[in-house]
């Protein structure tokens, strides 16, 4: 939701990434390459600057290249574009930053934000800080000033996006595009007209929407996807959330803090099943012990409006009551009316658009990017993967995707960030894994924070850091230091090495480092 923007929120999707996802399967496409001709040779390593030949393309300058769909996919492809000085239109239906940041990622993301420090007020008391004759009293939250508050942040990071692309020489095409061909879109505005666009690159990034079930309909009311939680004005007396993967456990989290009582329906034996599952068994803890109540093993089988409430059946026929219900079950990709099967463009079973690494569909001249292509549900991964397919389109110096080198967070409390290896395969990898709790911090002892860990994976013998797992506040913020480790090859020595700041929670990953130099030396 997971995404900023781009975050480390996801983007939506079925599925959040686990700590290792597995690479995506490839399309019967040529082999990923700089200039298009299908060969690796003195393709550009990430970690090399040295290697890039940076600037626009004399071949394909000019080029009238169309983006359809204006999320991060779109909107980051198209600023790629006109820097290399592309003719650049996109077309976007909705709105500049798409679902990603009007009812996904930015509006999910402040809702966190606002529900933590109500949660840190409450916590205040640990500190010696007393709200005097209120210390008992509940704090009051106006979920209609929250919503609002939400929404015209949305706008206006939306505002900024159209903006500032428009600042580049970019032409925005309010409508609905689709393919006619490979280098024809026709676009759909609001009247019975439509204008067609020629394009030597097309780029799809039309994104995904909340997958509703035959059996749980959602009306906009008491039944609510995570796009229709913002038009509530009062708080839900009891919420039950439908789904335990990244979305649900986020909202249903958020949702408790700000004083909800609320139940969370996981059909698996656990919350955040695709998570590390020391992560995934600190995080339920932390729900059941702030009142949350947890069905696990639990499969809805439908929800329907009864008087003033929502009922939700499941499968062994016991009943949930509920004055709302959230489904958080999971997106499918808007690829419909998109004209891929005239187009030539494959599909995968769940309706994906497939693509290689460097974003090009089965088609020439055609690109997808974003949660259309299902190769992970981030808006950071849909904003590289739009800029990939820039670069490579038109001439520029390119580095294919690398799904091992990808961050992502579970904006809950505390928050869950991963890169690389898990410790699930850290055994396939040839590594060692390391944990050090929180809680002998000394920051995190200041700060009142008891739970969490760094968890380091490293390949035994060189020592270089193949993954880790951070559970803490803003663990979003701190897993750039082992996200940057992995992708540079750097060691666990070299890590260690580096100084921290005393006292610090990223004190705790150099602590990791050194603890596996001790254990790869013995």
């Amino acid at each position: 939701m997971t995404s900023t923007t781009p975050e480390a929120t996801p983007t939506t999707s079925t599925t959040a990434p686990a700590a290792s996802p597995a690479p995506e399967t490839a399309p019967a496409v040529p082999a990923a390459s700089a200039d298009g001709s299908g060969s690796t040779t003195n393709v550009p390593n990430a970690t090399n600057p040295g290697t890039s030949n940076r600037g626009p393309s004399s071949t394909r300058r000019g080029s009238q290249v169309v983006i359809v769909g204006g999320g991060p996919g779109g909107y980051e492809a198209a600023l790629v574009a006109a820097q290399l000085e592309a003719d650049v239109t996109l077309v976007e239906r909705q709105g500049m930053g798409g679902a990603a940041v009007l009812t996904d990622v930015v509006p999910s993301k402040t809702l966190i934000a606002t529900a933590e420090w109500r949660a840190l007020v409450e916590s205040a008391d640990e500190l010696g800080i007393h709200m005097g004759e209120l210390r008992h009293a509940a704090l009051e939250v106006d979920l209609g000033e929250v919503n609002a508050r939400v929404l015209a942040l949305a706008k206006q990071q939306s505002g900024d996006i159209r903006a500032n692309l428009e600042r580049q020489g970019i032409r925005i095409v309010d409508g609905t595009g689709r393919l006619a061909s490979p280098d024809t879109v026709v676009v759909a505005g609001e009247g019975e007209d439509e204008e067609e666009l020629h394009a030597d690159v097309v780029l799809l990034a039309t994104g995904a929407a909340p997958r509703e079930l035959p059996t749980a309909i959602p009306d906009g009311e008491r039944i609510l996807t995570w796009t229709q939680v913002y038009s509530l004005d009062a708080m839900p007396e009891r919420l039950v959330v439908v789904g335990s993967g990244v979305t649900g456990a986020e909202f249903a989290g958020a949702f408790s803090a700000l004083g909800v009582d609320v139940v969370l329906i996981s059909s698996r034996d656990r919350v955040l099943p695709g998570e590390d599952a020391d992560a995934a068994e600190l995080i339920e803890n932390a729900f059941r012990r702030r009142g949350m109540e947890v069905l696990s093993r639990s499969r809805a089988a439908g929800v329907e409006r009864r008087g003033d409430g929502v009922v939700v059946t499941l499968d062994d026929g016991r009943e949930v009551l509920g004055s709302h219900c959230l489904l958080a079950v999971g997106g499918i990709p808007n690829t419909a009316g998109l004209g891929l099967a005239g187009s030539g463009v494959a599909t995968t079973g769940s309706g994906h658009i497939v693509v290689d690494r460097v974003s090009r569909t089965t088609v020439r001249g055609v690109y997808a990017a974003g949660d259309v292509t299902g190769v992970l549900p981030l808006a950071s991964v849909a904003a590289t993967q739009g800029r990939i397919a820039m670069w490579h389109a038109l001439g520029d110096a390119v580095a294919p995707l690398d799904v091992r080198r990808v961050p992502a967070t579970v904006f809950t409390s505390p928050e869950i960030a991963t890169v690389g290896v898990s410790e699930v395969d850290a055994a396939a990898h040839d590594a060692r894994v390391t944990t050090v709790p929180l809680a002998r911090n000394p920051r995190a002892k200041m700060l009142g924070i008891h739970e969490g860990f760094v968890k380091v994976v490293s390949r035994e013998g060189s020592g270089s850091v193949l993954g880790g797992v951070v559970v803490a506040p803003r663990a979003s913020e701190l897993i750039h230091v082992l996200t940057l480790a992995v992708a540079t090859r750097t060691t666990v020595d070299q890590l260690a090495s580096a100084m921290t700041i005393y006292p610090s929670l990223s004190g705790s990953i150099a602590e990791g480092a050194r603890q596996l130099h001790a254990r790869l030396t013995d």
